[in-house]
This record gives C-alpha cells, structure tokens and sequence, in this order.
C-alpha cells in the first residue's frame, strides 16, 4: 500500500507538472527509504519491488502484435534488431574498458537498447543478485530516465535542423528515446503522424525485450550451472506471460477494452514497482558508482542513436 501511494503521487505530479512519471516515484522512493529498511512496510516493499515488477512486465505482452512488424516494414524492423545487438555488444566491450563489470553492463545496455526502465527491471529480475543489483537497478533506471527526459528536448530539434519528414522524424525518436512516456511526448511534439510512427516503433522495441530477457537466463544460467550454483528456470515465468500475452494479442483474442486495461494496469504495475525499488535503496550507495557507470549509459545512448541515423541512410521513409 505505500508503494502504491507513491505511486499515486508520482502520477498526480506527472499530470498535474508534466514531470516523467518514473523518476518522480523513484525520487519519492528515495525520500521514503526508511520505510524499506525495516518495519511493518518493509515485506510489503519488497514484494512489490520483486513480485509486481514481475506481474507488470508480464502484462506488458498485451501491447504488442505481430500485425505491428507487419506495418512497420522489415527495412526498420532489422534496423531496429541490427541497433539493439550492436548497442548491447557495445556495452559489455566499453564497460570492459572502463572497469565496469558484465552484470552491469547488459542492465544498463539493454534498457538503453530496448525500453529504458521498463527493460532494467526485467533484466535485472533475471540477473544473479549480489550486495551492488539493487544499487545497480536503481542508477539505471535513473539514468535512463534522465537520458529519456533530455532526449524528448532535444531529438525534435534535431530532427528537424536534420530537415526530416514527420514518418522520419517519428521513427528516429521511436528508436532512439529509452522510455515510452517520453517517446510520445517527443513524437507528438512534432506532430500526430509523427507521434504514431514514434509509439509503433517504440513498441516494436519493446517486443524485443522478451527474446534478450529469456537469452539473459540462459546465459546466467549456464554460469550458475558451471559454479555449482542453483540453475534459474530456463524461462522465468513472468517472460512466458508476456510471450503468451502477446501471441495472443497477435491473434485478435485480447478485446480491445482488455487490452487498455492490461496496458494501464502494467503501467501501474511498474510505477509501484519502481517506488519500492527507489525504497529498497540507499541513494548514497547509488552515487558510489562513479564516473565510469556514467559515461557507460550516455555513451550507449549517443552510440544508439548514431546507429539509428547510419541505417537510416538505407531505408527509403514517405513524407
């Protein structure tokens, strides 16, 4: 319950100031670390920081079909895949070179690559824990918060100095902006046919993130295997939801009014979950990552998008 009166606050204060609704429930996490640490709140706290977070991302399939790849043309949807892989190889070799470790460095790559914090938290659900995941989840999605907010500023100026049609426009910001709040305040900035290319090739990006949770497990996977440790499931049920949700949904089974009922309620789902997170950790080991982790998730972000606007050279987009 506390999470989801953050939650709340979060979202009145989005609505009410135009503020991003995920970093305002993360700050009002922080503020509340207290609750998270021990007391009657405290079990509550987590399980929405684990057991929610599962169930939103889960639901998060009824938004995507297969008739959305379908329309988008298979020119952007290799496009899309090509730049998600290159940015997620990118990452694990930067972080190399900047002392950054694996586990870090696939969080904060795949939710750059796919779907900002909504990516984040799915990764890191499948990730081994150590005493640093939390501390680690919760700068990521930070950052990619941020990173998100600057680029809903910035990308539509740029596209337009870039003298881009409004299809061209909406599908760079679509696959460039981390999270979806900000890919339609930025698309729709432009204009309508722009911000409905933006949120299609947004979701596209977001379909893609059940294949790399599930190659995820599989890697950590067979590293727990070799250590002795306990194997995951091969599938982690919450990834078998989303990929039947979607299939289904790619089918027509999902009503249309059931379908923007599982839409908010994950969206809810995740905006508690990223409360109890936000509760869940002390900011001051957050700052303790340091320059390195840093530089990492803008470099990702500016390597994304170099990438996008490189294969757009090769796609042929209408006016």
């Amino acid at each position: 319950m506390v999470a989801i009166l953050v939650a709340l606050a979060a979202q009145f204060v989005a609505e009410h100031y135009g503020a991003p609704a995920m970093l305002m429930a993360l700050l009002f996490g922080i503020a509340l670390n207290f609750l998270g640490e021990s007391g009657p709140s405290a079990g509550g706290i987590a399980f929405a920081a684990r057991s929610v977070l599962r169930f939103g991302v889960a639901i998060l399939g009824a938004r995507i079909s297969a008739g959305q790849l379908a329309h988008l043309g298979w020119g952007m949807i290799a496009l899309l895949i090509c730049a998600m892989a290159a940015t997620i190889l990118f990452g694990l070799w930067l972080a190399r070179r900047l002392g950054e470790g694996p586990r870090f460095a696939i969080l904060t790559a795949g939710s750059v690559a796919i779907c900002g914090a909504s990516a984040a938290m799915a990764i890191a659900a499948v990730l081994p824990k150590d005493d640093r995941s939390e501390r680690n989840l919760l700068f990521t999605v930070l950052g990619v918060t941020v990173l998100s907010t600057i680029a809903m500023i910035l990308y539509p100026i740029l596209t337009k100095t870039l003298g881009f049609g409004d299809t061209m426009a909406g599908a760079f910001i679509g696959a460039t902006v981390h999270d979806v709040a900000q890919v339609v305040g930025a698309g729709f900035s432009i204009s309508d046919a722009a911000g409905e290319t933006a949120t299609l090739v947004k979701l596209i990006r977001v379909s893609l993130l059940a294949p790399v949770v599930v190659l995820v497990a599989l890697w950590w996977r067979g590293e727990a295997g070799a250590t002795g440790g306990a194997r995951p499931p091969l599938i982690p049920g919450f990834v078998l939801g989303f990929l039947v949700l979607a299939a289904l949904n790619s089918f027509g089974l999902i009503p249309a009014p059931i379908g923007v009922f599982l839409a908010a309620l994950s969206r809810w789902a995740l905006l508690t979950a990223i409360a109890a997170v936000g509760m869940k950790t002390d900011l001051r080991n957050v700052l303790q990552v340091g320059g390195g982790a840093i530089a990492l998730i803008v470099a990702e972000t500016l390597f994304l998008a170099i990438m996008v606007l490189t294969g757009f050279q090769f796609l042929t987009f209408a006016p």
